[in-house]
């Protein structure tokens, strides 16, 4: 019969698999994330209706996944009793799950906004937002990448990008709003395009807390609120 020690080895031997599992399941909820943000910017770029209500109906896999995950980090809490950079990957594991729930969120709302633009009168695409949201998305991209190689200079790079995406925001709303008073046909798909414009930068900011998470997970220090390179 196994010692109590024994048992206590074996229990904490299936750690690594288990903490694998769950980098597995937030790889794939990264994917799904992502994915959702490229749908709902190539539909704005194209204003592809079809392609918007894809995004919005995928967004219930994304929330299940986050669940099954947080669910999953707390079991393994419970049950490992990790500590140090173990325990640390974990609360990084369910701090990141939760900005990639809220990127399918924004993403779900960018898609919502070109079902809205589907019924006014056409207007062009403000030139920048694309610029913007290919910086949002290489920030999203860039984050998960330091965090699956666990690099923090990585991540700190993430969060110098996201100055650029604000300026971006704050450019790209003032000429809208400067439209918009000029031009009383203009309000409607500008307002449209002004959410757009701000669930991008939300985007940005999400993956910017990823960053901070990788190099807490990392190197142990918290840097909230003052991320830098």
């Amino acid at each position: 019969m196994a010692t109590e020690l024994e048992e206590r080895s074996q229990v904490k031997a299936k750690f690594p698999r288990n903490l694998a599992k769950v980098r597995d399941d937030l790889m794939e909820l990264a994917s799904l994330a992502a994915t959702a943000m490229e749908q709902s910017v190539n539909a704005v770029l194209t204003r592809d209706a079809d392609l918007a209500r894809k995004v919005i109906a995928g967004d219930a896999a994304i929330n299940s996944l986050e669940e099954a995950i947080d669910r999953e980090c707390v079991r393994l809490i419970a049950l490992f009793q990790p500590v140090a950079g173990d325990l640390r990957q974990l609360m990084a594991v369910d701090h990141i799950i939760t900005e990639l729930e809220r990127i399918g969120d924004s993403a779900t709302n960018i898609a919502e906004e070109v079902l809205t633009l589907e019924h006014l009168p056409p207007r062009a695409i403000h030139p920048s937002l694309p610029a913007m949201a290919q910086s949002v998305q290489e920030m999203v991209r860039q984050s998960l990448e330091a965090f699956f190689r666990s690099n923090a200079h990585l991540a700190r790079q993430v969060c110098l990008m996201d100055d650029d995406v604000d300026a971006l925001d704050r450019a790209i709303i003032q000429d809208l709003l400067r439209e918009m008073a000029g031009a009383p046909r203009a309000i409607l798909p500008s307002q449209s395009q002004i959410n757009i414009v701000r669930n991008l930068e939300r985007v940005g900011d999400h993956a910017t807390n990823v960053a901070e998470q990788v190099v807490y997970m990392v190197e142990g220090q918290s840097i909230r609120h003052r991320c830098q390179g």
